[in-house]
């Protein structure tokens, strides 16, 4: 509790870091979505249109690694939490990971020849598991390190700005780049064209990881009272807010993995344009970027809960549109665009939410399980919904006889088109409606923190 009651004393006197502290914590989360982002908007095209493996396998694929690869979030914060080194807890695993990130997912899209069909499918578990437990590493010493960084609050406020900022950037050339790059580098061959793309961002990963590990400094590193495992679980008993938030983002995941993951489909096979989807996916994290740095002024305005219930319906908006949009580009893009702000919205409210529902775990239970809370509520949910949003439109493609790098049938381009403009719609409902009820926990959050505050001064 003596977190509560200390933050106004740390507020002003916290270590400020210098501009190479701040572009360093910029580079570490460009350098996660500059390659994680592959897989995220890619793979699921890579797997079977490039690859050649079946639509219905892959999704099974993608969903059974995705839910082993998310419960490794609570085992590498506990790794980086026991972790002595006079560089600091996290700062070390920039240097020790930077490597095995680059190369772990180079693997992921480099397909070797020889391999049979069984080979592929053993291929292709193996390496994106351990691309995903690599990344999880790198993902978690990148969130673990910022308290560490600074105690001065305002500090930490921009040094978290650096990091979403450097995470759109990367985002934004991963998804805008990879493409082009494929058909450049590739000369024909998508295979080739993959393996090199992701290798050559491999080495700026490699270099700018070592380059952030340089020069950021841990200053506050100190050991804390670790909580028995039991006694966590009590901050999610009755923690009403944290139920309804975790569910909420799984279910914004999912519906994510599938906006993403599905674009290039429809854009190939229904819009007969597979070159739009590098444009699309260029003004999604552009969009997304401006959606992040007005989310606070947006909040004023609709509360936390009424910004998530926003961007569910800038989704359902943004769908239906592009499906009536025709023959028309322009009015695709827009929709695309409206859908895009609305995605930055319940991508990141969520992760701000967060906090919220620990102070209401440790009014109700006494325990401030932060670690559990928010490990539970941000990282298995992305890892986890992803993989069911890889997995739901492949069974849908599939059942509806999609077939890779073929001319479709107007069964399975409707199957194309559900996944794509459908899925989203429904989740987003799903997304909204939970959220009408996270009000009145809402309205409980000053008098909740007072209360805390009270009890810390007891």
């Amino acid at each position: 509790m003596s977190d509560i009651s200390s933050g106004a004393a740390v507020k002003n006197n916290g270590y400020v870091t210098d501009f190479k502290g701040r572009a360093s914590f910029f580079l570490t989360d460009f350098c996660g979505n500059l390659l994680f982002c592959i897989i995220g908007s890619y793979l699921l095209y890579f797997y079977t249109d490039v690859f050649g493996l079946p639509v219905t396998v892959t999704g099974i694929l993608l969903l059974l690694t995705r839910i082993l690869d998310a419960i490794d979030a609570p085992i590498w914060g506990s790794i980086v939490d026991h972790t002595n080194s006079k560089y600091g807890r996290s700062r070390p695993w920039f240097l020790w990971l930077a490597i095995p990130f680059a190369v772990s997912m180079w693997l992921t899209f480099t397909t070797p020849s020889f391999l049979s069909e069984t080979g592929k499918i053993v291929y292709a578990v193996f390496t994106y598991l351990i691309a995903g437990i690599v990344y999880s590493g790198v993902q978690t010493a990148i969130t673990s390190i910022l308290p560490n960084l600074s105690s001065n609050h305002d500090e930490r406020m921009i040094l978290n700005t650096f990091r979403m900022a450097g995470g759109s950037v990367g985002a934004f050339i991963s998804m805008t780049f990879t493409l082009p790059l494929v058909k450049l580098l590739g000369q024909g061959d998508d295979q080739l064209g993959f393996s090199l793309t992701v290798g050559m961002f491999g080495i700026v990963v490699v270099i700018l990881l070592f380059f952030a590990f340089r020069h950021l400094r841990e200053q506050n590193v100190e050991r804390n009272e670790s909580i028995p495992f039991k006694d966590s679980l009590k901050a999610i008993k009755n923690n009403w807010p944290w139920i309804i938030l975790v569910s909420v983002n799984l279910i914004v995941w999912i519906c994510i993995s599938v906006r993403q993951g599905t674009v290039i489909f429809y854009a190939k096979y229904v819009l007969n344009n597979e070159d739009i989807t590098a444009l699309l996916n260029g003004i999604l994290t552009i969009t997304c970027l401006v959606s992040f740095l007005t989310m606070a002024f947006i909040v004023k305005f609709t509360k936390k809960f009424g910004a998530m219930i926003l961007g569910a319906i800038m989704v359902i908006v943004s769908h239906v549109g592009m499906y009536l949009s025709g023959d028309s580009l322009a009015l695709l893009i827009l929709c695309w665009t409206i859908g895009a702000f609305g995605q930055g919205l319940i991508c990141a409210m969520p992760f701000g939410m967060l906090a919220d529902t620990v102070d209401y775990g440790e009014y109700s239970s006494g325990v401030r399980a932060a670690g559990l809370l928010t490990a539970i509520g941000s990282a298995l949910c992305i890892k986890g919904g992803s993989g069911v949003g890889a997995f739901i439109p492949t069974y849908i493609m599939g059942s509806y006889g999609y077939e890779a790098n073929a001319v479709q049938t107007a069964e399975s381009l409707y199957g194309i088109t559900m996944s794509f403009i459908w899925v989203p719609v429904v989740l987003s409902i799903f997304i909204a409606v939970p959220m009408m009820l996270y009000a009145r926990f809402e309205a409980q959050e000053h008098d909740i923190v007072r209360a805390l505050q009270e009890r810390a001064k007891a």
